[in-house]
């Protein structure tokens, strides 16, 4: 359905919920949702991995082995990457991840890409992964209460989508980039209850989602919704208050300010206007130290072994 009609039909659906749920099923097609929740309550295929990530990225080629390996610690098995028409070192860094089935490469060239790289995503993969978290690279999943991240999903699948929040970190006053790794550079963060931290994103079954409704949150086909603590959904994530106790997303929006003005300059995903200046004011937020021990150490071989 075009994407202009899908808007006014959603918007006269009072409920915010269900508004931004039937937003996403009809931009992707009322009929070709129905085909795929009836294709998907018959297939019997076996999941090769219990939890994949998705992302997208343009010129976030330093970072890639930190947030890899992190995740690979957490109990991601897999990882889709879409390469927004990089210009560094992503592909080089990327090709030995690649070489061992570790991360699935997809060059996906043109402006504002990330809903139809999620897009690309659920309908190449949707059978491959019991979970699929969308997240960013400067998005790190952390589970609080348990020791992996499919520890904490083994008790939600009986839901389709699991929303996370964030805790933002700031820059702790850091001007330049220095040498190590983000979570051990920056570990001041913002207070839990912060507004920003209302933000969530998505661990989604992707046989019972169609698509992203934006970078947040899914369009279900069929099933619930569930915050950090099982708890169904009533309220967008907005008007709820965030949860950090059980697992939460930390989110270096900006790192040290010289990384914030590379991230203003190569753009963004979903829209072509730039991060103003007060972006970097927003989310440099200090409140708190936490330290995060032995990231860098772990790390520096394991994507070498």
């Amino acid at each position: 359905m075009n994407k202009a009609l899908a808007e006014i039909i959603a918007g006269v659906i009072p409920h915010k919920m269900t508004r931004n749920r039937w937003r996403g099923i009809l931009r992707y097609g009322l009929w070709r949702a129905l085909k795929l929740k009836y294709r998907m309550a018959h297939d019997t295929t076996r999941p090769q991995h219990y939890l994949a990530v998705c992302a997208i990225a343009k010129n976030e080629g330093p970072y890639f082995e930190e947030w890899i390996e992190w995740h690979r610690k957490q109990g991601v098995e897999k990882f889709y990457i879409y390469d927004n028409e990089s210009t560094d070192c992503t592909k080089e860094v990327l090709v030995p991840y690649v070489e061992k089935g570790i991360v699935d490469y997809t060059f996906f060239p043109g402006s504002k890409k990330q809903l139809a790289a999620y897009d690309d995503c659920f309908e190449q993969h949707r059978l491959e992964t019991r979970w699929l978290a969308v997240i960013d690279l400067d998005e790190f999943i952390l589970p609080i209460k348990d020791r992996s991240i499919p520890d904490f999903l083994r008790r939600m699948e009986k839901y389709s989508v699991v929303e996370i929040n964030w805790l933002v970190y700031g820059s702790g006053g850091a001007k330049t980039k220095a040498p190590g790794c983000v979570m051990e550079r920056f570990q001041h963060h913002s207070l839990p209850e912060h507004r920003l931290n209302t933000h969530v994103k998505s661990i989604v079954d992707p046989r019972r989602v169609c698509t992203m409704t934006g970078c947040h949150e899914a369009a279900r086909i069929s099933g619930s919704a569930v915050d950090s603590h099982g708890s169904l959904l009533k309220k967008g994530f907005r008007d709820r208050k965030p949860q950090q106790d059980v697992i939460r997303i930390n989110h270096y929006a900006v790192k040290s300010y010289e990384e914030f003005l590379s991230k203003r300059a190569r753009g963004r995903a979903r829209t072509t206007t730039l991060r103003d200046m007060n972006y970097f004011e927003s989310y440099d937020l200090n409140d708190i130290e936490e330290n995060i021990p032995m990231v860098c150490q772990e790390n520096e071989t394991a994507g070498k072994a």
